[in-house]
């Protein structure tokens, strides 16, 4: 069994002693070898020292797909701080939440967000300060059991919770990864997805080091900059969105050559349609493996053996590390081919696997999901005969958008604040590239409303791809005697 590394500071060790000079990080500014990327996160450590930050305290970053976000995750980890990553897409008001939620120390960033209450480094600066500081050990023992990152994820109440992981947690899943399915120093993993969300800090620099391999962080989303990736890098692995994968299958200017050197290619956050599926294995005679996965997991609980084969409308299986399994309302474990909450917790014999440490800040929300070591996620599903897991609803009501998480309480409570309007119900309605589209029915008063301030109240306060993409405005939305929204009516008003 491998053992997984006692922090995130000694994860490139192996690789240190065995080939320091092999290549371990591609980003679109700069090329890392081990021992560059071992010195660069030294000086990172030191120069967040020198900024002020302490261990235990929560640095921010809302940075590009680029080296100085890989960098400044590494130094935060070395110095015993908790990470946050900030998605750039955010609005304003998005990430103002979060940083006064976590209490922030500092906010990496590249851009100005006015009246913030946090301390802002600009790009600048901390380019300048990691270039001015030592690239020498920062002398910190970190407990690898301590809250060291925080990621945050939306609810039923509107409001983000952020789940809250120790650097072990961050770290298993990478030797589960490394172990179940033959990764060696021939990997050259590249990913797409945001860095600063923290299951692409799992699924990058912290897995391949643990393979020897090297991380290809890519700055493009369009499918035809993935593929000059792709081509160029020598990308092994891969692991993209529905969307994305579609665009790649369909676009002629995205040919079979482009991405020939990939032996593995997953795809997770939302269902994959089998005609994908079927269009890219066609086009690029690769099947298209599937994954669940979680924030609070972190990451990867299951997935498609390496060679396959995919079982349609399934998730791939467990990983070895973990016990998935199936109950009922009251807690007990259901037979294969029964419907009921998936629950996570480690596998029997196996010490590798923590479940989040719980939601920041919040007692209560932890204690409804987190119970004797076992996290109940709030998704319904079962386990066929073959062990393979089958994803029936995700967390009620959430709307999958091209991989994005769109929770409907959270958009519901934004179009609230527009005078006028009374009440908001969003869903998504199916779509075969995004998986599904945002919509809103909006309840107003008088039955009128201007949706373009509704519009432009949207973009001030969500993130783009949150924005429903359809309004309907109706009398009054329909109700049952407790005065709650039924959303299954909801689609004949459209």
């Amino acid at each position: 069994m491998r053992t997984v590394p006692s922090s995130i500071a000694r994860v490139l060790d192996i690789a240190l002693a065995d080939h320091p000079e092999r290549e371990a990080l591609v980003t679109r500014s700069r090329r890392f070898t081990y021992a560059e990327l071992d010195a660069a996160a030294d000086r990172a450590a030191n120069a967040l020292r020198s900024i002020g930050v302490r261990p235990g305290d929560r640095v921010a970053a809302s940075l590009p797909n680029d080296a100085d976000v890989v960098v400044a995750f590494h130094g935060a980890m070395r110095l015993g701080a908790v990470w946050l990553g900030i998605n750039r897409g955010l609005a304003a008001p998005e990430k103002r939440f979060q940083l006064e939620d976590s209490g922030a120390t500092l906010l990496l960033s590249d851009d100005d967000l006015p009246d913030l209450g946090t301390r802002q480094v600009r790009l600048d600066e901390w380019r300048s300060a990691v270039a001015a500081a030592l690239a020498a050990p920062i002398g910190v023992a970190v407990d690898p059991f301590a809250p060291a990152g925080i990621a945050y994820t939306s609810g039923t109440t509107g409001r983000p919770k952020g789940a809250v992981h120790s650097q072990h947690g961050l770290l298993a899943p990478g030797a589960v990864l490394v172990e179940s399915r033959g990764y060696d120093a021939a990997l050259r993993k590249g990913d797409c997805f945001p860095f600063t969300i923290l299951n692409m800090a799992v699924l990058t620099t912290l897995l391949v080091a643990q393979a020897g391999g090297c991380s290809i962080v890519m700055d493009r989303t369009d499918a035809e900059g993935v593929a000059d990736w792709i081509r160029d890098e020598r990308v092994t692995t891969f692991n993209g969105a529905p969307a994305l994968l579609h665009s790649l299958a369909s676009m002629a200017s995205v040919t079979a050559a482009d991405l020939v050197s990939l032996t593995e290619v997953w795809t997770g956050g939302a269902d994959c349609p089998e005609a994908i599926r079927e269009a890219f294995a066609a086009k690029f005679g690769l099947p298209v493996l599937a994954t669940y996965g979680l924030t609070e997991a972190p990451t990867v609980v299951a997935i498609d053996p390496v060679s396959g084969p995919h079982v349609q409308g399934a998730s791939g299986r467990p990983l070895p590390h973990l016990r998935v399994q199936i109950v009922d309302a009251a807690g007990r474990s259901l037979p294969a081919g029964d419907s009921g909450e998936i629950c996570v917790s480690a596998a029997a014999g196996d010490n590798r696997y923590r479940p989040m440490l719980g939601y920041w800040q919040r007692p209560a929300a932890t204690g409804e999901v987190l119970i004797d070591e076992v996290f109940h996620t709030g998704d319904i599903g079962f386990l066929d005969d073959a062990g393979n897991l089958h994803v029936r609803d995700r967390k009620s009501l959430v709307i999958i958008r091209g991989g994005a998480n769109v929770y409907p309480a959270e958009v519901e409570r934004v179009l609230q604040e527009v005078p006028g309007v009374i009440a908001g119900a969003v869903f998504g309605l199916p779509d075969e590239r995004l998986g599904e589209r945002v919509v809103a029915v909006l309840e107003c008063d008088g039955g009128t409303i201007d949706l373009d301030t509704v519009r432009s109240h949207c973009a001030e306060n969500l993130a783009k791809y949150k924005i429903p993409e359809r309004f309907t405005v109706v009398p009054s939305l329909p109700r049952n005697a407790m005065g709650k929204i039924m959303r299954t009516e909801l689609l004949g008003l459209l």
